[in-house]
């Protein structure tokens, strides 16, 4: 038995926590038996009164985030359980003692079944990234579970939540170390290749790790081509462009700061030169500068443009000109790797928006890959919402 409060659904709310999806809805639920605080432990029970599920109370839609569906108690021993399971799938993946690749994702939320809980390795640091109140405040037992799974060849835990945390939740939260030190930042390894990670100032984590996969695929393709990069970030996609062997790359991003990243890791790879320039530039103006044939490969990897479903209309709108504007200039035989890392679009969505823009531009286009997140944000199968990254790899005539 718990001193949990406890939650009870309408009744017939209880048939997608019976397939196991890991959230309750506000909508589905009938009444609460005390007052709830938001991040607090709950129960959730049937409106028969059974035991359904256990988690984390929050404030919104998405009233329950669900940590388990038995009755067992979320202690120390249960955190260190959780993180040691998604440890050993990383080690499955020949991650976790990997020479040439040294950073890489070991919690990825529903996908490990930590919903509200991201959390990045980069080399011998953790940096750990709270969605919801509920993990914010279990942070100290998630520290000691890293701890538990790491040993000594964890060095330091690097609490980035500030930005991610509920903005109704008036937590105060400061982004900091929760265990030892360090400037903020570090020189990892991805594919052999270096990268400068800045977790402290840069955009999520640090680092975009999700793309591994496919900047590797990337570099298989480069080679002898002249690649355009938008939305570069720190440049991932065009190191590996010119390490396959690209003829020229060209990095654009609206952040002055991201070029002078890009800049930095063609030269941590590239110390005798590359044939290589960057733009700070909006992508859509850079695209109006471009001549049609300049470039045979490109790359669009623009942040989210739909957060949220009220303004999915909206997003596939910018999907679409974006595409129709690439696909207008590259040249023909071109390859075209273009991705959605917006939850709320879906697969068929997003290929209907390039397939809009493809007849706009007036283009015969081939799909030549069909791409996804990589195996270390991995999809739990009761929850598909968590497939959010999608791209295409095109080929135009």
């Amino acid at each position: 038995m718990t001193d949990n409060k406890k939650i009870y659904l309408a009744k017939g709310k209880q048939e997608s926590l019976l397939r196991r999806h890991p959230w309750v809805f506000s909508g589905a639920i009938k009444r609460a038996d005390q007052p709830l605080e938001e991040g607090e432990l709950v129960d959730v029970y049937t409106a028969e009164g059974e035991f359904i599920a256990r988690g984390h109370c929050q404030v919104g839609s998405i009233a329950v985030r669900v940590l388990t569906f038995d009755q067992e108690p979320i202690d120390q021993a249960w955190w260190n359980g959780r993180l040691a399971s998604a440890y050993a799938v990383r080690e499955a993946l020949g991650l976790t003692d990997n020479a040439s690749t040294t950073c890489y994702r070991l919690v990825h939320g529903e996908g490990d079944n930590l919903p509200g809980l991201v959390i990045d390795i980069y080399g011998s640091t953790a940096v750990v990234q709270c969605h919801s109140v509920g993990m914010y405040l279990s942070r100290e037992q998630i520290v000691e579970a890293l701890r538990a799974t790491y040993g000594d060849r964890l060095t330091a835990v690097y609490d980035k939540s500030s930005q991610t945390l509920p903005y109704k939740a008036d937590l105060g939260a400061e982004d900091g170390y929760l265990l030892g030190s360090g400037e903020g930042e570090e020189v990892v390894l991805e594919g052999g290749h270096k990268f400068a990670v800045n977790w402290a100032k840069g955009q999520k984590t640090g680092f975009f790790i999700d793309q591994r996969a496919n900047r590797e695929l990337v570099g298989r393709y480069a080679k002898g081509r002249n690649l355009l990069n938008t939305f570069c970030y720190t440049g991932g996609f065009s190191i590996y462009g010119l390490a396959g062997g690209a003829r020229s790359v060209t990095s654009v991003d609206s952040s002055a700061i991201a070029i002078e990243l890009v800049d930095r890791n063609v030269e941590l790879n590239f110390p005798e030169g590359a044939p290589h320039r960057s733009a700070a530039m909006d992508t859509f103006d850079f695209l109006r500068t471009v001549e049609k044939g300049e470039f045979d490969m490109m790359i669009l990897d623009p942040p989210a443009f739909a957060k949220h479903h009220k303004v999915l209309g909206n997003a596939l709108q910018g999907y679409k000109r974006l595409n129709a504007r690439a696909m207008e200039k590259i040249a023909s035989g071109g390859i075209l790797f273009t991705f959605s890392c917006s939850q709320a679009v879906s697969k068929e969505q997003f290929r209907l928006a390039v397939f809009s823009a493809a007849a706009i531009a007036g283009r015969k286009v081939r799909i030549l890959h069909q791409l996804t997140q990589p195996t270390d944000h991995p999809i739990n199968i009761y929850h598909p919402e968590g497939e959010y990254l999608k791209g295409l790899v095109l080929y135009v005539e």
